[in-house]
């Protein structure tokens, strides 16, 4: 089978690996835009910097050929050091530096690639190359580069993975994503608002941070040692104003729910009202996991509509430093204890099985649970690294970090050398502003390959719809050949399609496909 694989992050590596794993003869090409391939843009010098810690433990990391923690033991000291390691503290629930991820995966892929031509598949990679247009020809496809033509394959996969805005859109006062130029980029000491709190926002604050002055640590304390006569001030904002809590200890692998299982999920996709027949399961699986917690928040009292704003009614009354302070220390007693917080536990395994029936909805529901219950889902599963919530406070106690909630009507006015936002209550001016809310989900239109783009078009697919192998239907020229395992593609359907574990599901799931020749669709799945 000749198989092209389009981006070669961490999605098309675990495609390779998993192609290989089905056993058959593979011709595969992997075309890569970058100058090397295998490190992914999240993880690639020119979007991150040292500082950006990954969102993931080497614990929860799929291996490729080895486990993410014995390739770190393996570093030189020097190395590790570098990165703010220590090779005596390393262990498996530890978060690292978004670009020694990268590098691991680099690594991965080059050792993956030696093991599969070793085993007799040819291997081709093609970096430097920038795929242009994907055409159907006769039973095949053809992928066509800045350097020409190639083909013919069985079997092409889109892993291009996250995409935000052109460098070319960002400005010296505005960049419409953290991705857009800002490593690079001199920020001024001046008013900086980024918009969003999530992990994405902090890396964003730390990258203009860096700039004006230095972490240091004593002990457990961090403190951040700004320049002297600096104007910098850096506010974080959404509309709740609210922060994302640290990451807690739980087992992992994850255990079994006990009311929310898939066959439960399942049977309220048939119901008259899905929504609410799930969270009824939602309800009674917190129930039985903290009775504690139910009671506190008056759980028995809820529905899908009213949970979310009684689970975030604490933190938005408190000032959200404060929390966080009592929450970092908190997590990391239990981290010591290995005590895991029942009701936090419930909700992170069952966001997952909840996602299989969001695409069955109706609009009505739909829009439901996108008001309520996802937000909270979405909370509880992007729990960020202690370190950064340690950051966060040590930036606020040196007077550069303050936290603003918008509200749900709020103006926001770009001019050419300013932002302006005016809320309810005031009107805010900064001279820097970043846009950090992270990848949106993609349509048929923004699809960068014309010829595929026309295609879904022409096929009446705004979305383009997939089988459980990932692989497009009813797509003339395409279907059951073009294989679309770029995340934000497919993230209308499945709003948590998110991170490493969901590019090696994904991978695995192609792979059936590709041994078994499945069609069905994914929202049947």
């Amino acid at each position: 089978m000749k198989v092209a694989i389009v981006g070669t992050g961490p999605t098309g590596i675990y495609c390779l690996q998993q192609l290989l794993a089905t056993g058959r003869q593979l011709a595969v090409t992997l075309f890569e835009k970058g100058e090397k391939a295998g490190i992914g843009m999240p993880y690639s010098p020119d979007h991150a910097g040292k500082f950006m810690l990954a969102n993931i433990a080497s614990i929860e990391i799929p291996p490729v050929v080895e486990p993410y923690l014995d390739w770190l033991q393996a570093q030189p000291e020097a190395r590790l050091v570098s990165f703010g390691l220590e090779p005596e503290d390393l262990d498996d629930r530890q978060f690292t530096p978004r670009l020694l991820l990268g590098e691991y995966y680099r690594a991965q892929l080059l050792a993956l690639m030696e093991r599969a031509r070793e085993g007799g598949h040819q291997i081709d990679i093609q970096e430097s190359t920038e795929v242009l247009d994907i055409l159907p020809h006769q039973e095949v496809l053809q992928v066509k580069t800045v350097k020409g033509w190639h083909g013919p394959f069985d079997r092409v996969i889109l892993a291009t993975g996250h995409d935000f805005p052109d460098e070319d859109e960002a400005t010296r006062s505005y960049y419409p994503s953290p991705w857009s130029g800002l490593i690079e980029a001199s920020i001024p000491a001046v008013p900086v608002g980024i918009m969003g709190t999530s992990l994405s926002s902090i890396d964003a604050a730390m990258a203009v941070a860096n700039q004006h002055g230095r972490f240091r640590r004593k002990d457990n304390d961090l403190r951040f040692d700004i320049a002297p006569d600096t104007g910098l001030h850096i506010t974080l904002m959404s509309r709740s104003g609210i922060l994302p809590e640290a990451d807690f200890y739980c087992p992992i692998p994850y255990q079994p729910l006990a009311v929310l299982t898939d066959e439960a999920v399942a049977r309220c996709a048939s119901g008259a009202c899905p929504l609410d027949t799930v969270f009824d399961l939602v309800r009674a699986e917190i129930l039985h996991a903290d009775p504690a917690f139910a009671l506190r928040i008056g759980l028995a009292g809820l529905d899908a509509d009213s949970f979310a704003s009684a689970y975030f009614a604490a933190r938005e009354d408190a000032d959200p430093f404060r929390w966080a302070r009592r929450n970092l220390e908190e997590v990391e007693r239990n981290k010591a204890d290995k005590v895991t917080v029942p009701w936090r536990y419930a909700l992170l395994r069952m966001h997952e099985k909840v996602e299989a029936i969001v695409s069955e909805l109706p609009e009505a529901d739909r829009e439901r649970f996108d008001a309520g219950l996802k937000k909270v889902f979405v909370d509880n599963y992007a729990a960020v690294p202690s370190e950064s919530i340690r950051r966060l406070l040590a930036l606020r106690d040196a007077g550069v970090l303050s936290v603003l909630a918008l509200g749900e009507d709020y103006d926001l006015k770009r001019e050419p050398s300013r932002t302006q936002i005016k809320t309810q209550m005031d009107e805010h001016v900064f001279e820097v502003f970043i846009d950090a809310r992270g990848q949106k989900a993609l349509t048929s239109n923004d699809m960068p390959f014309p010829s595929l783009r026309e295609a879904l078009l022409q096929a009446d697919q705004e979305v383009p719809e997939v089988a459980e192998d990932y692989s497009l239907i009813d797509v003339p020229g395409y279907a059951g050949r073009l294989t679309l395992a770029s995340i934000p593609y497919l993230m209308h359907d499945r709003p948590f399609v998110q991170g490493i574990t969901a590019c090696h599901d994904i991978a695995a799931a192609i792979a059936v496909g590709a041994a078994k020749g499945r069609r069905r669709r994914l929202a049947a799945a």
